[in-house]
């Protein structure tokens, strides 16, 4: 029954008289107390998807807001509440849940800035677009952690370089990922030349030190990182500030190039990440002991395309990997890449950003992998895709299978020529017609992945759903399906699998008479 209910409430059919039947059923639900109480979780589904309806009337709104002090939150994220309709007073969190997406009013920014309520003033530090006072006042904040938000997000360079001077290490930490600090105060942030010594730290704050977190800390309620430490100079804190500053692009290429031979594996790691480096440097690091520093230089942009030929001869696969995602990995160093890596399915930024040429002369390579890295990419021009999917090799017309403007003849004359290996990536174009999906859910013996494919096309007809009830995963996107037929829908309420029944009660064919018959 929760399911089904869950089902109902995002059913976008649902008559406005059963919206207001089940904001009744969520309204009459017991304040939450057991966390594991199915009702409590029945009434906050129910309210989660009643929320995200687009077909809401100004009543229904007024009645869900009145639930709790999340609810109103949820609505205006989702556009049904708008600054005329948010009191700051009543629903904070509304307010700032607006002021969050842009469409709040100052004042309320500043109301919040003055809040006793620490985690209002949080949760106004991430918004954007504040007033310069409300940044000033944050940024002076008595609790750390709500200068540490600001000092994540704010985008103005005064109040960044302000905040990296504050006394709080845990301020230093968060402000060292923001791009918007200004070069030199992020090389201060990493030899700490030209700043005042930190006061605390969150180590420190609530700790006697000197104090080295036990990595197996026994206690459930502790929320420090396991590698937490203070004995005065905030030693944790401090490396967590270099290693987000180290790989900050804004931070100066010359101060970063500095940890590059650095004892910490995490700061060499984080010095690969940095895109502006030298080149010497990228290579010195393209020789690390760490594979995981080596696997950062091998996909990172800012090193040059010569550079990956050293990482793709790596006995590591992930820096092998890590080479075939660099954006202008050369060619050549691809090609041998095919042969001794497995690249995966997506499309590899270098073939994504490949010349016309380029993928001619992929296209063309005798070697069949070198074509399937080239089909992966689904904008190819009309000519290259039809060559592509008249290949001999299988692993070719899967990758470019799913490829839009592919047309019904030359999608069945892949399956024909290459059965069940291309099925699902043929199910999966968005061209497929209703006829061809049928055709392809009929297939014997069955194909699990064509039919999660075909359960959720938007061409699929009932004829080609009906072989998708069979089980698993397509059984519940084709329970989903409108195009389903609305007797088998109502059948499915009562499946089994609970999947299944929600899956059918959001079915938009899902007869009206039968929806009202099943909300209480």
């Amino acid at each position: 029954m929760n399911r089904l209910l869950c089902g109902l409430a995002a059913n976008p059919a649902l008559p406005p008289e059963l919206v207001d039947r089940l904001i009744a059923l969520a309204t009459a639900a017991p304040d939450p107390s057991d966390p594991a109480d199915p009702f409590d979780y029945l009434a906050d589904v129910l309210v989660w998807h009643l929320c995200e309806r687009t077909d809401l009337g100004p009543a229904q709104v007024a009645a869900l807001a009145a639930l709790d002090e999340d609810t109103p939150a949820r609505l205006a994220r989702d556009g049904h509440l708008g600054a005329d309709d948010v009191d700051p007073a009543v629903w904070p969190l509304a307010a700032l849940a607006l002021l969050d997406e842009g469409r709040g009013l100052p004042e309320w920014a500043r109301r919040f800035a003055a809040d006793p309520d620490p985690s209002l003033r949080w949760r106004l530090a991430s918004c954007p677009g504040l007033p310069a006072d409300v940044e000033d006042a944050l940024a002076a904040d008595p609790d750390p952690e709500v200068a540490a938000e600001l000092a994540l997000w704010t985008t103005s360079a005064p109040v960044a370089d302000r905040l990296a001077r504050h006394p709080h290490a845990e301020v230093r930490r968060a402000v060292a990922y923001n791009e918007a600090v200004p070069p030199a105060a992020l090389a201060a942030l990493l030899t700490g030349a030209g700043l005042p010594p930190a006061r605390s730290c969150l180590v420190c704050d609530g700790r006697e030190i000197p104090f080295i977190h036990d990595p197996h800390c026994p206690d459930a309620d502790c929320d420090l990182p396991a590698d937490a430490a203070c004995d005065g100079t905030h030693g944790s804190t401090v490396h967590g500030t270099r290693q987000r500053a180290l790989a900050n692009p804004a931070t100066p290429p010359e101060a970063v190039a500095a940890f590059a031979e650095h004892p910490s594996v995490l700061l060499r790691w984080a010095v690969a990440e940095h895109p502006g480096l030298p080149a010497e440097v990228y290579a010195r690091l393209a020789g690390d002991p760490d594979p995981r520093v080596r696997a950062s230089v091998a996909r990172n942009p800012g090193s040059g395309p010569e550079v990956s030929r050293v990482p793709a001869t790596d006995p590591e696969v992930e820096v092998r990997r890590a080479v075939a995602h660099h954006p202008r990995v050369p060619f050549d160093v691809l090609e041998r890449l095919t042969s001794t890596t497995r690249l995966g399915p997506e499309p590899l930024p270098r073939i994504s950003c490949a010349t016309p040429e380029e993928l001619a002369q992929g296209a063309a390579s005798a070697n069949p992998r070198v074509r399937m890295l080239v089909a992966h990419r689904h904008d190819l021009p009309p000519e290259l895709r039809d060559r592509l999917a008249a290949d001999p090799d299988a692993s070719v017309a899967k990758a470019v299978a799913p490829h839009p403007g592919l047309s019904p003849e030359r999608l069945r004359a892949m399956v024909a020529l290459h059965g069940r290996q291309v099925l699902a990536r043929v199910a999966a174009n968005p061209d497929a017609p209703g006829d061809l999906l049928a055709e392809l859910a009929r297939h014997e013996p069955p194909v699990r992945r064509a039919l999660r494919e075909i359960a959720s096309h938007s061409n699929a007809t009932a004829e080609a759903l009906l072989p998708c009830l069979g089980g698993g995963r397509s059984r519940v996107r084709a329970a989903a399906h409108p195009a389903l037929p609305a007797a088998v829908v109502v059948g499915l309420l009562d499946d089994p699998d609970p999947e299944v029944v929600e899956a059918a009660a959001g079915n938009p064919s899902l007869p009206p008479a039968v929806m009202a018959q099943r909300v209480p």
